[in-house]
C-alpha cells in the first residue's frame, strides 16, 4: 500500500466516505504525494500527451486568434496574457512566437501563469524565461487589466462530485473502505438545491457531475472579460451537459482504475461546457468540436506550408500530428472550444456567436 493509500484509508476510517471531489484533490495536489507535485506527467515518458505537444500549429493558431481579438479591441496598451494549467509552457511559446508577428502585442502583455506544480514552474520558467513570467496559485490573484487568457486541458482536471438520480432527489458517490480496500459507494438520497434543474432532463439512475471549482473560476475570467475587456479560449473534452459517469484515471498512455495506487495517475472527468458558459457574465460562442475551429483557423494550410521543408519520417510525424489534432475520429470531436468575449464585441476567430 502506498504512504498516499494509507492517508486515505486512515481518513476514510477516521470520518467516513469522502466524495469524489475530496479524492481527487487529494490525489492530485497532496503536497508530499500527490500526483502533479511529484511528477511531469507530459510526453511519451510520462501518462498523457496534450495538443501543444503534438504539434507547434496548435499553439501557433491559437496565439493568433487571441491577438485578433486583441486587434479588434482596440489594441489595449497593457493587458494580461494568461494561461491556465500551461504545462511545460509549450503551448505559450508557440501562440507567443505567433504573436510577435503583431506589432506592439508583445510589447504591452504582461504574461501571468497560473500553475501549483514547482517542477512544471521549472520546466516554464525555462520556456518562457525571456517573456518574465508571474506565476500564481489561483486564477483570482490574475491582476485586474484586460484578459487574454489560455487555457487547454485544464478544467477536466478539477475536482467534481458525481449525484445519482434517485427518485426526486439524489445519491452522492463517495469513496469509501470495502474489506480493507478502497471502494466506491453512495448517499442516502437527498435534495440537492444546485441540482432542481436537473430534475427535468434526467431520468431515475441517470448520473450527473458538477465542479463547483470550475464553475466559479469562468465567473471570474468571465467578470474581467466583461469589466475589462480581452477573450478567452478553452480548449478540453467534455460536452454541452454534464451526464453519465465520466470520471476516469490515466498511467503511462493506458486507462485504469481511479482508485488504483492513488497518486500515481491521472485523474480527469468531462467538462461540462454548459455549466462553464452559464457561470460566465460575459459573451460566449457556441461549442465548436476542436477540429472545426483549427480548421477555421486555417490549420491545413499552416501544414501544408510546414509540410514543405520536411521529407521522411519527419514528414510523416507532422501529417500524423494534423490528423490527430483535427480528425473526428482522434481528437477533433472529443475536444472541444469555448470562447469568451465581450458583449458587443466580434467574437474569437474561429468561433461563433450564440
Amino acid at each position: 500500500m502506498s504512504p498516499l493509500e494509507e492517508i486515505l484509508h486512515r481518513r476514510i476510517a477516521a470520518e467516513g466516505p469522502m466524495t469524489i471531489a475530496e479524492y481527487m484533490a487529494t490525489c492530485l495536489g497532496h503536497p508530499r504525494y500527490g500526483y502533479y507535485p511529484t511528477r511531469d506527467p507530459l510526453g511519451a515518458a510520462g501518462d498523457f500527451t496534450t495538443a501543444p505537444e503534438i504539434s507547434q500549429m496548435f499553439g501557433e493558431l491559437l496565439g493568433l486568434c487571441l491577438a485578433q481579438c486583441w486587434l479588434e479591441q482596440g489594441r489595449p496598451s497593457s493587458f494580461v496574457l494568461a494561461e491556465l494549467g500551461p504545462g511545460r509552457g509549450t503551448l505559450m511559446a508557440d501562440a507567443t512566437r505567433a504573436m510577435r508577428g503583431v506589432p506592439g502585442m508583445l510589447e504591452a502583455a504582461r504574461l501571468h501563469l497560473v500553475e501549483t506544480s514547482p517542477r512544471l514552474r521549472d520546466e516554464q520558467h525555462r520556456r518562457l524565461a525571456p517573456l518574465m513570467p508571474v506565476w500564481h496559485d489561483s486564477v483570482a490573484n490574475l491582476p485586474e487589466a484586460p484578459l487574454y487568457l489560455l487555457a487547454n486541458e485544464f478544467f477536466d482536471a478539477l475536482p467534481i462530485r458525481q449525484f445519482l438520480r434517485s427518485g426526486e432527489g439524489w445519491c452522492e458517490r463517495v469513496v469509501g473502505l470495502s474489506e480493507g480496500r478502497l471502494a466506491f459507494g453512495l448517499t442516502e438520497p437527498a435534495p440537492h438545491g444546485e441540482l432542481e434543474h436537473r430534475l427535468a432532463d434526467t431520468r431515475e439512475g441517470d448520473l450527473v457531475e458538477t465542479c463547483a471549482p470550475a464553475t466559479g473560476i469562468a465567473e471570474d475570467i468571465g467578470r474581467r472579460i466583461a469589466s475589462q475587456g480581452g477573450a478567452a479560449l478553452i480548449v478540453d473534452y467534455g460536452s454541452a451537459r454534464s451526464l453519465g459517469d465520466t470520471f476516469q484515471a490515466v498511467r503511462r498512455h493506458d486507462k485504469v482504475s481511479p482508485l488504483d495506487a492513488p497518486g500515481t495517475a491521472d485523474l480527469t472527468a468531462h467538462v461540462d461546457f454548459g455549466a462553464l458558459a452559464t457561470a460566465m457574465p460575459c459573451a460566449t460562442t457556441t461549442l465548436t468540436p476542436q477540429g472545426v475551429f483549427l480548421e477555421r483557423l486555417g490549420i491545413t494550410d499552416r501544414a501544408r506550408a510546414l509540410a514543405a521543408r520536411l521529407s521522411g519520417a519527419q514528414l510523416d510525424s507532422h501529417v500524423a500530428a494534423h490528423r490527430r489534432l483535427t480528425h473526428p475520429e482522434e481528437m477533433g470531436s472529443l475536444f472541444k472550444t469555448l470562447g469568451a468575449f465581450p458583449e458587443g464585441a466580434a467574437p474569437p476567430p474561429g468561433l461563433l456567436d450564440t
